[in-house]
């Protein structure tokens, strides 16, 4: 039988997860990579893996795509890994420099300024341009926020916005899995999140960030109806950007 192939996202955020699968039964039935978030969406879209922890501005560009299993990577309000950066304060940014790395957080940045902010700004993704403000996501932004006079976190700016919590990446199929597998993916998606207190103790310090109040309380990992309905809202919003 074909192993199924799996991507997941490689930031401090998708640890847990990572963890309960390759220290479950399932390690012995697919082909795990390690991946950016816009490598996991384009793996996918490709047809390269069969699920993909992928962010979920991706989701409507995956053939058949259908989320499975019942976590995510989530907040209930800051998140601490998602962020616009600026040099003056947001009423006065006319220049955004946007992330490479994440469709979702760039769509997030630009709902945000337009329909949360009431501004109308130029994006770049030239890594070199001079910018008033940039967008950065997961690890690269730990220690960052003393660097900047102005850090905005775009969980707890959305949470303003919409009174809902956001969903920033979701395992996201491009075919129908038996659900005798997503049950099991499940229980080893599971296993990790209940191994949390000990592999925040297992990873290296890192300046600029808690570990353990990131892991344990800014990241909510449960796939809720609250979070969805903010999925299916923030896909709407970007249609009308």
């Amino acid at each position: 039988m074909n192993k199924i192939k799996i991507s997941s996202v490689s930031y401090t955020n998708s640890k847990p997860f990572v963890y309960g699968i390759q220290h479950s039964e399932l390690i012995n039935e697919i082909d795990l990579s390690l991946d950016i978030p816009s490598d996991c969406a384009a793996k996918l879209i490709d047809d390269k893996v069969d699920i993909g922890l992928i962010p979920v501005a991706a989701i409507p560009f995956v053939p058949n795509a259908n989320i499975i299993g019942s976590y995510c990577i989530g907040s209930v309000g800051a998140v601490d890994s998602v962020f616009i950066f600026s040099n003056l304060p947001i009423e006065k940014v006319r220049t955004v420099k946007l992330d490479p790395q994440s469709r979702t957080s760039n769509n997030l940045a630009k709902v945000l300024l337009k329909f949360h902010f009431k501004k109308e700004v130029e994006f770049t993704t030239d890594i070199d341009a001079d910018t008033d403000a940039l967008v950065l996501i997961g690890d690269r932004t730990f220690g960052k926020k003393t660097a900047y006079p102005f850090a905005y976190d775009m969980g707890k700016e959305w949470m303003y916005f919409t009174g809902l919590p956001f969903m920033y990446a979701a395992w996201v199929a491009n075919k129908q899995i038996p659900e005798s597998f997503v049950r099991e993916f499940d229980k080893a998606l599971l296993k990790g999140l209940d191994y949390r207190e000990q592999l925040i103790k297992e990873l290296p310090s890192i300046p600029g960030i808690d570990l353990h109040n990131y892991l344990m309380y800014k990241l909510d990992f449960t796939l809720t109806e609250e979070k969805l309905k903010a999925k299916d809202l923030f896909l709407k919003l970007i249609t009308e950007l």
